[in-house]
């Protein structure tokens, strides 16, 4: 006996309800819009809860994010600018609504999408480099806000390529807000295409 569709059924009847159900349209369309793509980043719904630790990259909570002196950390916002279009030529990006964000954190929007953009994630990825040739120790702390899948995957692509010191504020904007940590107004790093 095997549950299908809230019932006990037999397993060949539950087989040909499971395949059935698998191969109707709707059910079909919701397959290919599955949540987390083959490297288990996530791909779709990224407003959610984060139930899975980013591993190798590590956690750091508001407060000790709050604690890291100024120019002691790299802190990097990817939040995606919702509306918002990017002139490939200049790199600019015309925003639909302002953004605040934690004071001297460099804001790459759309970078925590999976897959990334190849052009978008390599402007990321080469600023990581920079500094961290300058800082080698220093932490390297991705955010957006609460509930939000797109710091997840940014914190995890960058120490599964082998980034070290990479620390993940899952509370984001809004927890570092809560502990006493004041916002700025601020744009888009500026990325032109090649």
């Amino acid at each position: 006996m095997i549950a299908a569709m809230g019932r006990m059924l037999p397993a060949g009847v539950a087989g040909a309800a499971i395949l059935a159900l698998a191969s109707s349209p709707v059910h079909a369309q919701a397959l290919s819009q599955a949540p987390f793509d083959a490297q288990g980043y996530r791909s779709a719904a990224f407003r959610a809860p984060v139930d899975r630790d980013p591993a190798p990259a590590t956690a750091i909570s508001p407060a000790q994010a709050l604690g890291l002196a100024p120019g002691a950390a790299l802190f990097l916002d990817v939040l995606p600018a919702e509306g918002a279009r990017r002139d490939g030529a200049s790199g600019a990006w015309q925003l639909a609504s302002p953004h605040q964000t934690i004071p001297g954190a460099l804001w790459y929007p759309e970078t925590g999408r999976s897959p990334p953009d190849p052009v978008l994630w390599q402007a990321l990825a080469a600023r990581v480099a920079a500094f961290r040739q300058q800082h080698r120790g220093a932490p390297i702390v991705v955010f957006c806000r609460a509930d939000c899948w797109m710091s997840w995957n940014v914190a995890r692509r960058l120490a599964l390529g082998g980034v070290t010191g990479v620390r993940w504020l899952a509370e984001g904007i809004e927890g570092w807000h809560d502990v006493g940590g004041s916002l700025v107004d601020t744009a888009p790093v500026p990325v032109p295409n090649p």
